[in-house]
Order: C-alpha cells, then structure tokens, then sequence
C-alpha cells in the first residue's frame, strides 16, 4: 500500500506544469497580453474622457453653454464629420477606383450635373429659407435630414456596376442641403451670441470646431470605405441624424425674429438694400473680395483634383498621387486653421483693407504658382488659398456686424453666405470646363489668374483710398477682425 501511494504521488507530481514547459510559457503570454489590452481599454477610455472633457469645455466656455451657441457648434461638428465623410466616398468611388479617362468623365458628368443646377437654385436658397424665420430649427434638421435620406439612398446607388439616375439627384440633393445648411446656420448665429462675444469670435469657434471634426473623422471614413463606399456613405447617414436631432435641440430663440428685417443683395451694388437701409462700400467690397476668394476655392478643389490624379512630370514628383493631393488639402486645412487663429489673436481696426489684401496675396501666389508650377509650390497654393479664405470671411463678418444695423443683420449673413456658396460653384464649374478643354495645369492657372486680376481691379476701383475704419459700428463690440473688444472707430 505504502508502494501504491509513493507511486501515485509520483504519478501525481508529474502532472504538476513545468515552469519552463511551453505550456507555461503560453500562459504567461497570455496574462500578460490580457494585462496589456486592460492598460490599453483604460488608456483609451481616459483619453476618450479626457478629449470628451476637452472639447465640451471649449463649446461651452465664455457663456456659449447658457447662451445655446455651445449647441450649435456640437450640431456643426457633426455636420462637418458628415460632410468629410460623404466626400471620402464618392472619391474613393468615382475618383480613385476607375481608370483616368473613365473618372474624368463620370467625375465631369457628376460635377455638371450637380453644380448647374445648383447655380440656378442658389439664388432662390436665401428668399426661400426668409419664410422659415420663425421654424429655423425645423429648417437646419430639414437640410441634415434630407442629407441622410440621400446618403442612404447613395449607398445602394453605389453599389451598383454604373451609376443609376437616383445617384446624380441623390448627390444634387445632398449639396443642395449642405449649401442650404449654411446659410441657416449662418442665420442662426447672431441669436444664439453670449453677451461677451462677437460674430467673428463665434464663427471662429465655429470653424475651429468644424476643422477638428472633419480631422477626425475622415480617417473613420477612409477606414469604412476599405471594407466598402457604401459603408462610408451610411456612416455619413448616421451623423446627420445625429445632427438632425441636435438641430430641433437647439434653443428656442433661433426661432425668433423679432426685429428681423429682410435685405435685398440685388441691389446691393447701389448702396440700398432696402429703402431706408444702407450698406456701406466696405461691406459691398468685403462681398466682392470674398466672392473672388471662393471662386478661387471652388476652382482649384475641382481642377487640381483632377490635375494631381496624374501629377505631371514637370511637378517633379514620384510618389503616390494620394499622397501629393493629400499634402495640398492638408495645406489648404492648416491655412484655414492658421487664419483663423491669427484673426482670433490680431487686434486690427481695419477688416476693409484685410479682406482685399487677402485677394490680392491670392492673386498674386496663384500667378507664381502658375508660373513655377511645382508639387511644392501648390502646397503653398493649398495653404494660402485657405489661410486667405479663413482670413477674408472673418473680415467680412466684422464688416457686416460694424456697418449693418441689427434689424437686418440676420438676413444679410444668410445672404452672403449664398452669395458666397455659389461663387465657390462658379469656380469649380471653371475648373470643369478648363479640365474638359484639356488645359494644362499652368494655363488654367494662368486663365484664372487673369480672371481674378480683373476682378480685383473691379473691387480697387469701387474702394475708397482710406474706406475701413471710416464708419461708427453698427454694434460697439465689433470693431476689429476679431473677438477681443476695442473702442469704436470713427475717421469723420
């Protein structure tokens, strides 16, 4: 018996797992990687937390929490995470996918198709959305909701061997409504300032905010396009029903248009918007400047896209064409961003001269570029057209808080802001036609140059030699570019 138990215990003990057995090994491996993914899962969960806190902290600082802009600006950055999105997948789709000469024509076929009519129904977005002063909130959810019925609908589109009709109306619905949103949220601002802001320091904090979702979510939509373009087409679809939601959240006074009067731009060229109202010659040549800025825009997002599909030799690059038109919309995003710090932190009195010295540095690196057309110099074309365009529209905004009385204001942001949303389509039905007539990047760089000269010599001719500043605000806390307050000016 005693033999019996010595042998059972030994039987016993060679059960037991060798230290340096591979079995052990293995389990070791696996402690330690299930110790990694709980470090990981809580250094991600912080840093989630801890972005979360970041990003609510700016929304809601300065009053923009009580006031209801904090709102608007978490309804915006969904809106642009959308935007990012749906534009990744219909590049991924109809730009990248496809050999050169059949993107080129589905890509001119979708651009006509949509950009035309949006030039005729453009004029008629500012008139039609006046009537929904009192139900702007139903008005901004109208345009995210029918964006995500449009996304949805896209997604089975793009499935599909060759685009179906309701693929060209679906995406025509889509930038009608994002045109439209802009014009309403831009509205929506001035009744939803905190006391100790100005317009322009809002739409920083809106474009800022904007930037940031945008950064972050086209990475989310390149990764949804690999699996598939419909994919990034739903996710778009889900954000803005997200944002729809956030939009008929927002606080009650966007609905309000007590004191509201409607402006006319038509006649805005004389001076009389309404009878009894003025504009000043600042505000009309901050119309016109900006107007260049975002033709300009408009033009190059068109036609360098095209251009850099295939980057000509004598750009002298060689690597990957993604790559190159990445780095140039990454230029134009960091100018952008760029410009709208510097217009947060300079304490210019003079936004009339800003924003035609923007056009003319436009003008002046877009004639260069076209000269030494390299990959680096349309870098620097991608940054200064975005440092310009931040800078030019906060100039405008100063302009149009300083000289416009408040009674009319509302309705002088929403329509510029059309104004300025079809000059951008103007300009990339420009870069359309010059890509259809295959012209090379140095000529219609060369032809839009000559354009914008022409255009700027029109706006120096209509400007008084000492026009900025030479006005009293229409409101004392705006009298700079940006949002820290100064004293009113007043050259008379």
């Amino acid at each position: 018996m005693e033999e019996y138990g010595d042998q059972d215990g030994a039987d016993a003990d060679t059960t037991r797992i060798d230290p340096t057995s591979d079995q052990s090994r293995l389990s070791r491996s696996a402690q330690a990687a299930t110790r990694l993914s709980g470090v990981t899962a809580r250094m991600v969960a912080k840093g989630g937390t801890s972005a979360f806190t970041a990003s609510r902290r700016f929304t809601h600082s300065g009053g923009a929490g009580e006031s209801g802009l904090a709102r608007l600006l978490e309804l915006h950055a969904f809106n642009t995470a959308a935007d990012a999105a749906f534009a990744v997948s219909l590049a991924g789709t109809l730009f990248f996918t496809v050999p050169t000469g059949e993107a080129t024509g589905q890509v001119a076929l979708f651009l006509v198709l949509t950009m035309l009519p949006f030039a005729v129904v453009a004029p008629l977005i500012g008139p039609f959305l006046d009537r929904f002063r009192r139900g702007r909130r139903w008005a901004i959810g109208s345009t995210l909701a029918i964006r995500a019925f449009c996304c949805w609908v896209l997604a089975g589109a793009i499935s599909s061997d060759s685009p179906p009709p309701s693929f060209y109306f679906a995406a025509l619905g889509c930038l009608v409504a994002s045109k439209a949103y802009g014009v309403t949220r831009a509205a929506a601002v001035p009744r939803l300032l905190p006391a100790e802001f100005t317009l322009v320091k809002a739409n920083s904090r809106i474009s800022l905010t904007g930037t940031a979702a945008a950064a972050i979510s086209a990475p989310l939509a390149i990764g949804a396009v690999t699996i598939g373009a419909e994919w990034a087409v739903r996710y778009a679809a889900v954000l803005f029903v997200a944002g729809t939601v956030l939009a008929i959240l927002l606080p009650a006074q966007v609905d309000s248009s007590e004191g509201e009067e409607q402006v006319d731009l038509t006649r805005i060229a004389t001076g009389a918007a309404r009878k009894g109202i003025s504009i000043s010659r600042d505000v009309v040549n901050g119309l016109r400047s900006n107007s260049g800025l975002r033709l300009l825009s408009g033009f190059l997002t068109i036609f360098m896209a095209f251009t850099l599909r295939e980057p000509p030799d004598s750009m002298g690059w060689n690597g990957s064409a993604t790559i190159l038109l990445g780095l140039v919309i990454g230029g134009a995003g960091v100018g952008s961003t760029v410009g709208t710090l510097l217009a947060s932190l300079t304490r210019s009195r003079r936004p009339g001269r800003v924003v035609i010295a923007v056009l003319i540095l436009d003008v002046a690196v877009v004639s260069t570029v076209a000269v030494f057309f390299t990959w680096w110099t349309a870098v620097i074309l991608g940054l200064t057209v975005g440092l310009c365009q931040s800078l030019g529209k906060l100039s405008l905004d100063a302009l149009i808080q300083r000289d416009v009385t408040e009674r009319v204001r509302t309705s002088m942001f929403a329509r510029s802001e059309t104004l300025l949303q079809l000059s951008w389509v103007l300009g990339g039905l420009l870069g359309i036609g010059l890509f259809i007539v295959d012209a090379t990047p140095r000529i219609g760089l060369l032809v839009t140059a000559v354009i914008l000269v022409a255009w700027l010599s029109f706006v120096l001719s209509r400007a008084r030699p000492d026009s900025a500043g030479s006005r009293s605000p229409a409101d004392p806390r705006q009298a700079r570019v940006v949002g820290h307050d100064t004293a009113p000016r007043n050259d008379h």
